[in-house]
């Protein structure tokens, strides 16, 4: 098994994960903004973003079904391994629920969503001003989860790579393994 992730893999893995913090960022910037045409823009420019990451997330994942990824460091107990593979399922699966939940409040809000401002895509519930609700408040748990499960995966990634000296964090990120060299 290689040691190091492919190429599409790292690509895929550091796309979603500027998409992710640009629109995190935006959805906590325009969340305390007052209503007005802005908004309503920068409300569009967030469900495009986080449909353009759900479409990257299935990508990414099918890539990963399909594609052996490098084994973990065999200084790694059972628990840590399992940890570390649960953090990053638990990870996939956020990026998957997160804009599917998003896609479906604006469903239950009666807004839909159209990607680009082109591609109109289906409501996927009834519009319900309760249940609009109730996911508005999933959505905005999940990218809380988000926020806490990354900070974990970077926590951990830091730790391999400044504590433990290994190549975890180099299997991802191949130009540190160049500075070393």
């Amino acid at each position: 098994m290689n040691n190091r992730y492919t190429r599409t893999a790292i690509f895929l893995h550091w796309l979603i994960a500027l998409g992710l913090i640009a629109t995190f960022a935006l959805g906590f910037y325009m969340e305390g903004l007052p209503l007005s045409p802005n908004k309503l823009k920068l409300y569009s420019w967030h469900k495009w973003a986080g449909i353009g990451l759900l479409l990257l997330a299935v990508v990414r994942l099918a890539w990963r079904l399909t594609h052996p990824v490098p084994a973990l460091p065999n200084t790694m107990g059972p628990r840590s391994q399992f940890m570390a593979h649960a953090g990053h399922w638990l990870l996939y699966v956020l990026m998957l629920a997160i804009p599917f939940s998003g896609w479906l409040m604006s469903s239950a809000q009666g807004f839909q969503v159209v990607w680009f401002g082109v591609v109109p895509l289906p409501d996927l519930v009834s519009k319900s001003e309760s249940l609009g609700e109730t996911l508005r408040v999933v959505h905005v748990t999940l990218n809380y989860l988000l926020l806490v499960t990354v900070i974990g995966h970077v926590g951990a990634a830091l730790q391999h790579h400044f504590i433990k000296k290994d190549t975890v964090l180099v299997r991802m990120l191949p130009v540190l393994e160049k500075r070393k060299a």
